[in-house]
């Protein structure tokens, strides 16, 4: 499973975590719903996120 940051803040979705904070169980990335936004600073867009590269 990959993990995506938010280009505006940092934060990171890990699909093998999801986000219990925000409701969102463990999913891949792309399934996240359109109106998913950055519960850390608001951006609005998935296309705002990039994937975290393998280390």
């Amino acid at each position: 499973m990959a993990r995506y940051y938010c280009t505006g803040c940092n934060y990171i979705f890990d699909e093998s975590e999801g986000d219990s904070r925000e409701g969102y169980p463990p999913m891949p990335f792309d399934e996240l719903p359109d109106e998913f936004t950055c519960p850390d600073c608001g951006v609005r867009y998935k296309e705002d996120f990039e994937a975290v590269p393998d280390e």
